[in-house]
């Protein structure tokens, strides 16, 4: 497996080509993951199943997306879901420029990836949603672009360097993360008002950010934060060792941590987000990139997101 780039100041990785979209907020209902009619079609002169979802019995995660994707489609040409393939050429690189809290998820799709692609190396530069998109925009190199919210890729898409309409396939909500035995005593979202514990947040513009303030803001919580980290990874590390009191995370980062606990926020006030993939238009090796995408949405890609807490449309 080849080494991470898991600074987002290392400009040298980012996406390249990819097809996906991110959902930036959705209230999480008793019913966050059943996301409404969907029928599975083949698009015309396309090899791939193509999902079509019934945007008036969609899951509101879903759904908002989808609306998100209609006011691209003035930016971006829409091509048909991209054509299946089994493997990229042998000696192929493939650079993929994933938000952070896909880094366990996807060190092992990295891993299998390669093991079905003799010769293929996958190369992942892991960091904040919006570092990554800054990154693309700006002309960096990648292949793929993998975001934890629409608001960090409808850029990429304007900019011309999506290669097809981003789609969705991750879900993901909130949770509060707490040092192991959580000695600050923390209960729920109430106690991110006491000035007396030391809380953090993801910086604002960040997916995890963002919706961690949505959270705050639908349970009426006037927070106290004492620090704001650049992505999900950072703020975890910090609970992990013991510098913080509790901070907002993604459900998924608690699940992979061995030194945190998770508190669940009540269903009425949680937020959710979509993840999405895209090729970027001009890879240096799109058919790689092409290959990748379709492994992360297989049922073997979806299997491994499961199996580490993400649900899939």
């Amino acid at each position: 497996m080849i080494g991470q780039v898991s600074h987002a100041d290392q400009n040298a990785a980012s996406p390249r080509s990819g097809c996906g979209s991110d959902h930036r907020r959705g209230m999480l209902e008793a019913d966050l993951y059943t996301v409404g009619h969907v029928e599975p079609v083949v698009a015309p002169n396309a090899s791939a199943t193509c999902l079509c979802i019934d945007v008036a019995t969609a899951h509101p995660v879903i759904s908002m997306v989808l609306k998100v994707a209609v006011s691209l489609a003035a930016v971006v040409v829409l091509a048909a879901c991209t054509a299946g393939r089994d493997q990229a050429s042998d000696g192929d690189e493939i650079l993929v420029s994933a938000a952070a809290s896909l880094t366990d998820v996807f060190s092992e799709i990295e891993a299998t990836f390669e093991d079905q692609n003799p010769g293929v190396d996958v190369l992942l530069n892991l960091a904040g949603s919006a570092t990554l998109s800054s990154q693309i925009v700006e002309g960096a190199p990648a292949d793929v672009f993998a975001s934890a919210s629409i608001t960090n890729m409808i850029p990429v898409v304007k900019a011309g360097r999506a290669s097809t309409e981003p789609e969705i396939f991750a879900l993901n909500d909130m949770q509060i993360a707490v040092p192991l035995d959580n000695p600050g005593e923390v209960t729920g979202l109430d106690d991110f008002s006491n000035e007396a514990l030391l809380l953090g947040l993801c910086t604002e513009g960040v997916p995890c950010g963002d919706l961690a303030r949505d959270v705050l803001a639908m349970a009426g919580v006037d927070a106290s934060i004492d620090t704001n980290e650049p992505n999900v990874r950072a703020l975890l590390t910090k609970i992990e060792l013991d510098e913080l009191d509790a901070g907002i995370v993604y459900t998924t980062d608690v699940r992979a941590s061995d030194t945190v606990e998770g508190i669940e926020i009540p269903p009425q006030f949680n937020a959710s987000t979509g993840y999405s993939i895209v090729a970027i238009s001009d890879a240096g090796n799109p058919e790689g990139a092409a290959a990748f995408v379709t492994f992360v949405q297989s049922p073997e890609g979806r299997e491994i997101l499961a199996r580490y807490g993400f649900s899939t449309p």
